[in-house]
């Protein structure tokens, strides 16, 4: 054969005088081939350039390869540590994801599960932008066969899949604990939208200690529409503008937190001996700011490896049980809530 000419899985099996099937197993995950005639066609295809056409096989296998993963957004650096943990774990199985991002909107979620679906990926891993929307749909993709897997924002009503969250209540207690503990007595809470189970999980946590000590003010929480930075500017100067007072604030998610933050130090205050600032996700942009900012760190990463690891068991096994990760999180407190001596 010539090295410059475009070689053929039926130039290939000639070459070697084994039968194209043979050929075809050598490149697929198929045991059914003696490992010296495996060696011996992955040299001779490196020899001659030979790349296989991949498309061809999987579809011969019944399988694309190919992943589906729908994020919520891509402002910020969440949904890419996820993504990096899921690419993490499926890269080295020869699977590659195909990404949609939804933007907060339930419309476009939906739109993304369909396109996905057009495309008969091998699986879906979801995080959702409201907990009660296009369950009808996911129900028919599962029981078609198609494995889904929602890790962090998980539907509010039982769908039988596997999950990967985190304890957000717990969580959130603890930071909101923290705050306390430091002398606060007036905490602000920036909730995230009640069509995501997370915040109403965070909201029970911030509720249970306030209770706890006896701190409670339905009057410090206060809703955010949308998880952006204008939105936690626009909670904490609501507050303001209403002349209430407070000394703390514990937000949803790092995002509201820094738009409540940049907005105090504009107006003067001082950050953490007038308002100590806590918030809930503990991406990178928390310890990127000046002062540095105390959240709860969800482990991204994990949750996306754990998320892909089900994933991989579904695909390969569909009638494998349908397990819920927890993970625990990590406090990290910084100078939002401390003041350190430079």
């Amino acid at each position: 054969m010539k090295k410059n000419k475009k070689i053929t899985i039926k130039d290939l099996s000639k070459y070697l005088s084994l039968s194209t099937s043979t050929v075809s197993r050598a490149f697929s995950e198929n045991q059914n081939i003696n490992p010296n005639t495996k060696k011996r066609i992955l040299e001779a295809a490196e020899k001659f350039d030979y790349k296989p056409n991949r498309l061809a096989l999987n579809l011969k296998s019944g399988q694309t390869k190919n992943i589906g993963v729908i994020v919520p957004e891509m402002v910020t650096p969440y949904a890419i540590s996820v993504i990096r943990g899921i690419e993490n774990i499926v890269y080295p199985k020869d699977y590659q994801i195909i990404i949609k991002v939804s933007d907060e909107d339930k419309d476009k979620e939906r739109d993304n599960i369909l396109f996905l679906e057009n495309l008969k990926v091998d699986a879906l891993i979801v995080s959702t932008t409201n907990e009660a929307e296009n369950i009808d749909l996911y129900q028919k993709l599962i029981s078609n066969g198609t494995p889904i897997i929602f890790y962090d924002r998980i539907p509010n009503i039982k769908l039988e899949v596997p999950k990967v969250i985190v304890k957000d209540a717990i969580y959130s207690s603890l930071m909101v604990e923290h705050l306390v503990s430091i002398g606060k007595k007036k905490i602000v809470h920036i909730l995230g939208p009640d069509t995501i189970r997370n915040a109403k999980e965070r909201e029970i946590g911030y509720d249970r200690i306030l209770k706890k000590h006896q701190l409670y003010d339905k009057k410090l929480k206060v809703k955010a529409k949308q998880l952006s930075i204008f939105e936690g500017k626009k909670a904490i100067e609501e507050l303001i503008n209403k002349n209430i007072q407070f000394d703390a604030i514990f937000a949803f998610s790092d995002i509201l937190a820094i738009g409540a933050m940049n907005f105090l130090l504009e107006k003067g205050y001082k950050i953490p001996k007038d308002v100590a600032v806590a918030s809930f996700s503990g991406t990178i942009l928390s310890s990127m700011l000046h002062p540095q900012l105390t959240t709860v760190e969800s482990p991204l990463e994990e949750m996306g490896e754990k998320a892909a690891l089900l994933t991989l068991e579904k695909i390969e096994n569909p009638t494998i049980e349908n397990k819920t990760i927890v993970l625990d999180s990590n406090l990290a407190y910084r100078s939002s809530t401390y003041h350190i001596e430079e």
